[in-house]
């Protein structure tokens, strides 16, 4: 462990941030790592307890406190290698997920948990500064081919891993660069593009190939659904020149919102704002949706909502309401009743910070328009009992609305990629596989298999990796007879 009596001694850090008047002025990340003496600080907090809650409580199962102790002991090379060995991109998972290690950690039974994610950044910063992240190409290659759909996280780790035991593995990507949503659903902001371009050409130098602009089959995508691709390729290409395929896209088909007005000119899905968004910061043309000087509904409580509240405020929008059918959740969760399970409570982003009103337990009735452009929103207070919502009567009113951005999660793949590769899907439309066992991840069709949100459905980028990694250990054993890849 870090030292002995340091949660005794030591506050937890957290990261600073760059003031929200000055930050809302750019699409840069605004949250600089620890520095190594805050990190070796908050290192020792970690108490090495006789059961590590955290690294079941991180759905990679990071060895969290064996690379704390490293970085409160100054090991940083050793602290990369051993972060690298349970999670291939802790540059993603260290800026964007939610850390339900954290959530898991002992001391947040007080609510003063050890600052994992922070630590994670600062290991893997310096890691990229001191240049220790180097490709790793397979020492003998396997003569097999690995066909990977999609390149967001689940793809990229099941790419990266199976490239390192010698297996010649080619990404396919129906947008114009590689990523998925790490690319383009989520706010430079958030997470900088370069850090995707960076990882990209180490797989590259291990011997990934990357095609994009290509979608498999040539089926019509929903509305909300972004797709750059210029030409196809059919399922049944992919099996006979591959020896194994991957099915890794992600839960794309918005949850949509059928209520009257829907059809008006300013009410939009999520994405629909926010890829373009990504697309003019990296150098393309300009976002066709821009609310300067409008007013903002954003409907959904979630990080995709929180996403479209940070772009609003560096458009400079007049008002942004961000309203959730839920209730409020409390301000604190019951420490000892909820550890070390994800607790309920309230949760505050930083793009919440810069500027947004938020409501709870509210309906949308209907999008009321003027020359068909939406002008306000219909709603609606409800009440709550258990798990049941009712109206409360008398308490509709309305938002002054000139735009509606539709953020209330996504409710499975798309692009009828599963029907064309004819495998069985369960009861979300999500293919069907199992996670246990010798035939973990394989899909109904030999030779195919499915990870990420394809198989779970909508989730966390840390799960997407999970699964990508577990899966690459199935292919591989199937394709090889036995793998010495890590489960």
């Amino acid at each position: 462990m870090g030292k002995p009596t340091g949660f005794l001694e030591f506050q937890r850090i957290s990261e600073s941030y760059e003031k929200a008047d000055t930050r809302v002025r750019h699409y840069h990340e605004f949250i600089p790592h620890l520095t190594d003496d805050q990190a070796r600080t908050q290192g020792a907090r970690c108490m090495d307890c006789g059961i590590p809650f955290c690294n079941n409580g991180c759905p990679v199962n990071n060895l969290i406190p064996d690379w704390n102790d490293l970085v409160y002991k100054g090991k940083w090379r050793e602290a990369i290698e051993t972060l690298h060995s349970t999670n291939n991109f802790p540059e993603f998972t260290s800026r964007i997920c939610p850390a339900p290690c954290e959530a898991a950690c002992t001391l947040n039974i007080p609510q003063t948990p050890v600052g994992i994610k922070s630590i994670e950044r600062a290991i893997i910063d310096k890691a990229g500064e001191n240049g220790w992240v180097v490709p790793q190409p397979a020492a003998k290659k396997t003569g097999r081919k690995i066909a990977i759909v999609g390149s967001g996280p689940a793809g990229l780790a099941a790419a990266q891993q199976l490239a390192r035991v010698g297996h010649a593995v080619t990404v396919f990507e129906k947008n114009d660069r590689i990523g998925g949503l790490l690319r383009y659903g989520i706010p430079d902001f958030k997470l900088d593009k370069r850090l995707i371009d960076w990882r990209m050409a180490q797989m590259k130098a291990e011997g990934v190939k990357f095609v994009t602009g290509t979608m498999v089959t040539d089926a019509a995508l929903p509305r909300g659904v972004v797709n750059d691709a210029k030409k196809t390729v059919s399922p049944a290409q992919l099996k006979k020149d591959f020896d194994a395929v991957v099915l890794a896209g992600g839960a794309e088909n918005p949850r949509d919102l059928p209520v009257p007005g829907r059809e008006l000119e300013g009410v939009y899905f999520a994405l629909e704002f926010l890829i373009p968004q990504n697309k003019e910061v990296s150098g393309g043309g300009r976002n066709p949706i821009n609310v300067k000087g409008k007013h903002v509904v954003v409907i959904g409580g979630g990080d995709t909502g929180s996403d479209c509240v940070g772009t609003s405020n560096r458009h400079g929008a007049a008002s942004i309401t961000q309203i959730e059918l839920l209730p409020r959740p409390p301000e604190q969760e019951n420490g000892p009743l909820t550890w070390p399970y994800w607790p309920l409570r309230m949760r505050t982003s930083s793009s919440h910070d810069e500027g947004c009103a938020r409501d709870w337990a509210i309906g949308t009735k209907a999008f009321v328009g003027e020359n068909g452009k939406l002008k306000a929103i219909k709603a609606v207070r409800l009440a709550w009992e258990g798990n049941k919502m009712s109206e409360v009567p008398g308490s509709e009113f309305e938002i002054p609305a000139d735009f509606a951005f539709l953020a209330m999660g996504f409710v499975n793949p798309v692009g009828g990629v599963l029907d064309a590769f004819g495998v069985d899907k369960d009861a979300r439309g999500n293919a069907r596989a199992d996670t246990e066992g010798k035939e973990a991840y394989s899909t109904s069709v030999p030779g195919v298999f499915a990870a990420g949100d394809m198989r779970r459905g909508q989730s966390l980028v840390v799960w997407a990796i999970r699964e990508g990694r577990q899966c690459a250990r199935t292919v591989d054993q199937f394709l090889m007879g036995s793998t010495t890849l890590p489960r």
